[in-house]
């Protein structure tokens, strides 16, 4: 195979929380008229699967180069049915619905989908005062839970946690949440797009759903609903690469990490690639390099990072986001450790127990 930084075809959705975030405060360009809810930057999700753009691999689905070539794509001994990550970015101009989504025991058997979906956010842009419904509050029962969802009081039963950008919150599978109005994120989760609302309405256009179909949601939304979640912000945990190259883990558990990477201008950041890595630019411009010359990624686009590459190289100034599928020991436990972080301040990252 020859092997090069993957551009992927990137699904737009238009639901009705969107606005023009993604362009106008994120800097996508170019990008089509109308709202932009998310765009699905590295996609094998069943009716959403991506293609290559460009290069000797163009037109290849990326399930077919995750299932026929996983050692070199993904590495490190992994096989699966899918590729393992899904990232996205949602423009929370309209506040999301409150919602949840199955684990991967739940989704085989109450969805009769192969996996369920644990996600995380991290905070690119929110305006002071924003806030995030995330988990139920102590004491409440799956009755108490429904009736509050049923009147729409969310606040009676639910945590209202501040947002602030540059923050990230795990999200376990099994979670109700919701996030925005105003609010920008990078979202990162297991390949799946299994959910249930608790709303009245559809988020695609807004239309209004039958009160049987509702109940029937609501129902299955408790059912998958687990009360012990109750999730907190992060900023993450720094460990200083060189003097003008700045590695911050923001999340991690066992489906995926995510990292926020900062180099000065004429730094050299240098990615090691032990596994597939996501590359996503949310600062200006920058120059990549991996099996080939150097390239641009531009603003708020996002590269694969094929694992058969083994490094790529990233010219400073650089700001850019970094997901991927971890050995929770090598990749985060023992770095952070040697960095002078203690257990507890790991932990609390994501799922590191």
């Amino acid at each position: 195979m020859d092997w090069h930084p993957l551009r992927l075809t990137a699904p737009i959705k238009s639901h009705v929380f969107g606005g023009r975030a993604i362009v106008e405060r994120l800097g996508r360009c170019p990008a089509p008229s109308g709202r932009i809810a998310e765009t699905w930057e590295v996609s094998d999700v069943d009716g959403e699967v991506a293609r290559v753009e460009g290069g000797p691999l163009a037109g290849r689905t990326l399930r077919s180069l995750a299932t026929g070539h996983p050692g070199e794509l993904v590495g490190r001994g992994w096989r699966g049915d899918r590729f393992p990550v899904l990232t996205k970015f949602i423009d929370a101009s309209g506040p999301l619905p409150v919602h949840l989504h199955a684990d991967d025991a739940d989704a085989r058997r109450l969805e009769g989908a192969p996996h369920g979906k644990t996600e995380a956010w991290h905070i690119l842009d929110a305006p002071p005062g924003a806030t995030a419904l995330a988990g139920v509050r102590p004491g409440v029962g799956a009755d108490d839970l429904r009736d509050a969802l049923v009147r729409g009081d969310f606040d009676a039963v639910m945590r209202r946690l501040p947002v602030r950008s540059g923050e990230t919150l795990y999200v376990p599978a099994g979670t109700l949440h919701s996030f925005g109005p105003d609010t920008l994120v990078y979202e990162i989760e297991q390949t799946s797009d299994v959910q249930q609302s608790a709303m009245p309405h559809r988020m695609e256009d807004g239309s209004r759903l039958d009160d049987a179909e509702w109940h029937r949601n609501l129902d299955l939304l408790i059912a998958e609903w687990k009360p012990g979640p109750r999730p907190d912000f992060q900023p993450g945990l720094r460990i200083a690469v060189t003097d003008d190259v700045e590695r911050v883990i923001c999340t991690a558990g066992p489906y995926f990490a995510l990292e926020r990477w900062r180099a000065a201008a004429g730094a050299a950041m240098r990615l090691p690639l032990p596994t597939a890595k996501i590359l996503t630019n949310v600062g200006a411009p920058v120059q990549v390099a991996a099996g080939g010359p150097p390239e641009t990624l531009a603003t708020a686009r996002t590269l694969l990072l094929p694992a058969a590459l083994r490094e790529a190289r990233i010219s400073g100034p650089a700001d850019v986001l970094v997901g991927y599928l971890p050995d929770l020991e090598t990749d985060i436990r023992a770095p952070l450790a040697a960095a002078g972080h203690g257990p507890q301040a790991i932990r609390a990252l994501g799922d590191l127990a």
